[in-house]
């Protein structure tokens, strides 16, 4: 989750949030160096009192504006569209999680086991632990187990919510009468905070959403207590 003064983005908990981040590194820099040089250009310009009365056409620098940005553009479309591709891949998943979203809280369906599902309503300020969060804490968490590939389907019950988790890539919109997925991987343990990131009615409260990702046995060993009660 954000902390004081962060400014750059949260901590990857998947590779491919990992990735995005590289590739935000990779465009920010090339944007830095255009940015120095186009300064460099323009400060020269306006402090040398050089000049060229018989100077008509300049071909040369012409195709050189010309054909470097047309490069520049190159070394940032090729990852960006690998990085497409790959956020758009979906694998055999191990887990399926489904997310339906009301106003204003959402409700959770593990489809792969039977009678597993719950909402999850934020806790209330008077209602918070010395160590919750405020406005991000909710009742029931949604566990997950790590190192593996989980496929999340998304809706919604009443009007268009949004299912967004920063530190794992994942931004789903839940329509009504329309199922999204996506999937995720996250590769540590740990609690991953999040919040629908649409304004989805006049009373909007920010809706959170808490994972806690747990290694398989812990998540098999919750999975049978839910089942079984």
């Amino acid at each position: 989750m954000s902390t004081w003064a962060n400014l750059g983005l949260q901590d990857s908990a998947s590779p491919l949030m990992e990735q995005l981040i590289f590739f935000h590194d990779h465009a920010l820099l090339i944007l830095v160096m255009i940015t120095m040089l186009v300064g460099y250009l323009m400060f020269m310009l306006f402090f040398n009192t050089y000049i060229n009365r018989f100077l008509l056409h300049g071909q040369l620098i012409e195709m050189i504006w010309t054909i470097l940005p047309a490069v520049i553009l190159l070394f940032i479309a090729f990852p960006s569209l690998r990085l497409l591709y790959l956020l758009d891949e979906i694998n055999e998943p191990s887990v399926t999680l489904k997310s339906i979203g009301h106003q204003w809280y959402w409700s959770y369906e593990y489809s792969d086991f039977n009678n597993v599902e719950f909402d999850s309503y934020k806790i209330p300020t008077n209602e918070l632990s010395s160590d919750g969060f405020r406005l991000l804490d909710v009742y029931n968490r949604i566990v997950i187990p790590m190192n593996s590939q989980i496929r999340i389907l998304v809706t919604a019950a009443d009007v268009i919510h949004s299912w967004t988790i920063p530190a794992l890539r994942v931004k789903v919109d839940g329509t009504p009468g329309r199922t999204n997925q996506t999937n995720f991987f996250i590769n540590r343990p740990g609690l991953f905070y999040g919040q629908c990131s649409e304004i989805c009615g006049a009373n909007h409260s920010f809706m959170p959403i808490v994972i806690e990702s747990v290694p398989v046995n812990y998540f098999m060993k919750w999975i049978s207590n839910n089942v079984n009660s």
